[in-house]
């Protein structure tokens, strides 16, 4: 790697963890407010990133004027501020207070867990996907999500921290598939975000109505062992509160497992897109989720953003 990039990146990973630590200092609204004008703000200096938002949302809702994509794009960096000081300063929360969760998503997910096979939860970076997961946690259930390790090692450490009393099965260690299938069978829990294209086996689903590259695991992991998936996530409804909501996800059973993980992960997706429209400054617009085409992984090494 250049070294200048290296420097760049040293950088960043520093100008973060100070900006943790002074969030640890301050009170809990105020850093909140903070974190979102600097969201805000890193719209502005981030040109790559802008216009990789303002692509997404022109694919997303074309009927938009070009004013009010700027607009929702600015909002969903505000959010993602605002997202970074909630899950730091996580544990200073009572999360019931903080993440409702109404009778009937409850319901569902008891129901589903009493089937004793555990329960996958497909979601998205969509609205606080960390607060949703101590959510599950405040259940007295057993949970964990599926991560990836950082390029740094301090940050990785930073994100093992903050996601406390959650099970994190590492996506490139090579134990981490059976422990997730322990974890299950022993009546866990197991959030899996579908939603971004990675450098995973997978699937192409439409999202928005164009053929997107989503991860397949969790799918592929409900087919082949019977285990339930239901979609999940918390959006937020307020300033200082959010809802949790988790949906059935029906898809009939064909026997041919590649049909019905196909279709399975197609619902799922569907499921997903439903919740962005509905609270569209709550997802991560400035990730290309269009960048593998064609049949093959061949993503865009290089988008220029505004020019």
């Amino acid at each position: 790697m250049p070294w200048q990039k290296r420097l760049r990146r040293e950088l960043r990973v520093r100008a973060l963890l100070l900006l943790l630590s002074l969030l640890r200092l301050l009170p809990y609204g105020f850093a909140t407010g903070l974190c979102a004008l600097l969201g805000s703000l890193a719209y502005w200096l981030s040109a790559k990133q802008r216009g990789l938002a303002k692509r997404s949302i022109a694919i997303a809702f074309p009927e938009l004027p070009e004013a009010a994509r700027a607009r929702l794009a600015r909002r969903s960096f505000a959010h993602l501020g605002r997202n970074l000081a909630e899950s730091t300063l996580a544990d200073r929360l009572r999360i019931e207070d903080e993440v409702e969760l109404d009778q009937e998503s409850e319901a569902l997910l008891r129901a589903v867990l009493a089937r004793g096979k555990g329960v996958l939860v497909a979601t998205g970076h969509l609205g606080n996907w960390e607060l949703f997961a101590r959510r599950i946690v405040a259940l007295g259930i057993p949970a964990g999500t599926v991560a990836k390790e950082a390029q740094d090692p301090r940050l990785t450490a930073l994100l093992t921290k903050n996601r406390k009393n959650v099970h994190l099965f590492w996506r490139d260690s090579p134990l981490s598939g059976r422990q997730m299938i322990r974890f299950l069978k022993e009546g866990g829990i197991v959030g899996i975000l579908i939603d971004q294209d990675t450098r995973v086996t997978g699937q192409f689903v439409p999202f928005f109505g164009r053929d997107a590259f989503t991860p397949r695991a969790a799918a592929d992991l409900s087919v082949r062992l019977g285990i339930p998936m239901i979609f999940g996530c918390a959006h937020r409804v307020a300033p200082r509160l959010h809802r949790a909501i988790f949906r059935s996800i029906g898809v009939p059973r064909t026997g041919d497992r590649e049909v019905d993980s196909l279709a399975l992960t197609a619902a799922a997706t569907c499921e997903i897109e439903a919740e962005i429209r509905k609270h569209p400054t709550q997802w991560v617009w400035m990730h290309w989720r269009w960048s593998t085409q064609n049949g093959v992984i061949s993503r865009e090494k290089k988008f220029e953003g505004e020019h």
